[in-house]
């Protein structure tokens, strides 16, 4: 990339992603759909949120594509739903993860951390228990890479703005 060029902030996929799950609730409702919580009270019990802001929140995330809303009743009551998540909003689980590891390296209790995620494997109970980590990889399956040695450069939808 040329120095003069610059690519428009405007046409980013880190905006994009924020624009869905940036707010602090959002990430923090995938965090509970990801342990298991699939219904608007266990959302609302779980992460003591209100009521209204728990509904924007998850009408976004289902309007996002992130969860869908399946209609479920009890015998004698009215329809209500439950949120699961979808590919797109299982894809997010390595972007908690991450979250998880920088908040315990800088931010935990002196104790140590709330969680640690652990290998439970398949369904066929081969499992290590060992903790699970993010890290980064090139196509060419250099691994473990430091923040130095990666770059941002310009992709096939790169779109450029003119030097100020």
């Amino acid at each position: 990339m040329r120095q003069t060029q610059r690519i428009d902030p405007a046409n980013c996929s880190v905006a994009r992603a924020l624009s869905v799950v940036g707010e602090r609730w959002s990430l923090l409702i995938i965090r509970e759909a990801v342990d298991g919580a699939t219904r608007f009270s266990d959302f609302r019990s779980r992460l003591g949120i209100a009521s209204n802001l728990l509904a924007a929140r998850l009408d976004g995330l289902v309007e996002a594509g992130v969860l869908e809303r399946i209609p479920y009743q009890k015998p004698g009551a009215r329809q209500r739903y439950e949120y699961r998540l979808t590919p797109r909003g299982l894809d997010l689980r390595p972007t908690l993860v991450a979250l998880l590891e920088w908040g315990d390296k800088y931010l935990a209790d002196p104790e140590g951390p709330s969680v640690v995620v652990r290998h439970r494997g398949a369904d066929d109970g081969e499992h290590c228990d060992e903790p699970v980590r993010v890290v980064l990889e090139c196509a060419a399956g250099h691994a473990h890479l430091p923040s130095s040695e990666i770059a941002r450069t310009p992709g096939p939808g790169a779109r450029f703005v003119e030097p100020s």
